[in-house]
């Protein structure tokens, strides 16, 4: 039976600038999911609801956050290689 396993080189700073962007990447979207979470409560409220509406703009504007935050990790490593192996082995799962 052959070998089917693969291997990956990845520096080690790769490895640190992307744990780093999905540190802040689930940061960000647990933030806007709280945001989301407690306008929904504010909601039942009609002296709360303002407040509440307050908040889903700004979970909103942390969800619009996200692919920034990708997009800003993908320029970082780019420029740290310049143009080499960094990012050839990222996927449409990648955080």
């Amino acid at each position: 039976m052959a070998d089917s396993s693969i291997h990956l080189r990845i520096g080690r700073d790769e490895l640190v600038i992307r744990r780093r962007y999905e540190t802040l990447s689930i940061v960000n979207d647990f933030g806007a999911a709280m945001l989301f979470l407690v306008g929904s409560v504010l909601f039942f409220s009609e002296s709360t609801m303002y407040a509440g509406t307050w908040l889903f703009v700004i979970g909103s504007v942390l969800f619009c956050l996200r692919p920034t935050i990708r997009l800003t990790r993908r320029f970082h490593l780019q420029k740290r290689y310049r143009g080499g192996m960094a990012g050839s082995h990222e996927s449409s799962m990648d955080f």
